[in-house]
């Protein structure tokens, strides 16, 4: 998400070294007017970056597995009695991302459906991380919210604060990806939600060990369908379309989205 969500400069193609921001300026001069570091020092220096480097990518194993585990998750082409996901791959590797999640939150009439359209060279491992973490965090925000609300701030909804959300999300219900209480989210808490679950999955790619976002990053166009209701939340120019019938029944497209460009004025926005 950069732009979208993530890649804090927009475009595909990377910047030339005028291009930097000047914080990163100055601390490129910085570091070339530092003493050399020791070799122990470096070599103590990188072999912590890659023990973390190497725990995160097995807690990101681990979720990625269990999220293919889950019934009437699907990600890629295919469909099922609600949905159909299809995405034509073009030269190289498909970049692009999709979900539609069935039961989210443990609900019978919730649906939840994405698509997140990327940029830039690293692009396709944005959307991907994107995919398996904004609905873990979307989940772990309407629990949160829900204990506030409820007034049912106990020792579960303080322990989520000292995990990722996506570790909450899974903790919380046994690893089931849910909500505690079982009736409609209420529209408010579902804005409020997905708005601080963007904020936080931007941020956490920002600082992603081994995800180069600086050029890349993904839009991402996420609904929640909850009974009749829909809410949708939206980052960058992907589309949301909605297909109904006129009143003399001919099937039209009606768009629910505005596409978010640089050049868009907030005004237009709204």
């Amino acid at each position: 998400m950069g732009s979208c969500l993530s890649g804090e400069g927009g475009g595909s193609h990377g910047g030339t070294a005028s291009a930097l921001p000047y914080a990163l300026a100055a601390a490129a001069v910085a570091a070339a007017a530092a003493p050399p570091e020791s070799d122990a020092g470096a070599n103590k220096r990188r072999k912590s970056a890659v023990k973390k480097m190497k725990r995160n990518c097995s807690f990101d194993a681990k979720m990625e597995l269990w999220l293919h585990r889950i019934p009437k998750r699907l990600f890629v082409n295919g469909s099922s009695e609600v949905a159909s996901l299809f995405s034509k791959q073009g030269k190289g590797i498909n970049q692009d991302a999709m979900i539609v999640w069935e039961n989210f939150g443990s609900k019978e009439d919730t649906i939840l459906c994405g698509v997140f359209d990327v940029h830039g060279p690293f692009g396709h491992m944005v959307a991907k991380k994107v995919r398996d973490s904004l609905p873990l965090k979307l989940c772990a925000q309407l629990q949160l919210n829900s204990f506030h609300k409820d007034g049912h701030v106990d020792i579960i909804s303080c322990g989520l604060g000292s995990l990722t959300s996506e570790e909450s999300a899974l903790t919380s219900t046994g690893g089931e990806a849910g909500i505690h209480n079982q009736n409609h989210t209420d529209i408010t808490t579902m804005r409020e939600s997905f708005l601080k679950a963007f904020k936080v999955m931007d941020k956490e790619l920002k600082l992603h060990p081994s995800i180069d976002c600086y050029c890349s990053g993904t839009t991402a166009v996420t609904l929640v369908k909850q009974g009749r209701d829909l809410v949708i939340r939206n980052v960058g120019d992907s589309r949301a379309v909605l297909g109904t019938r006129d009143e003399d029944d001919f099937l039209i497209a009606v768009q629910l989205t505005v596409d978010l460009k640089p050049n868009l004025s907030n005004q237009e926005k709204k």
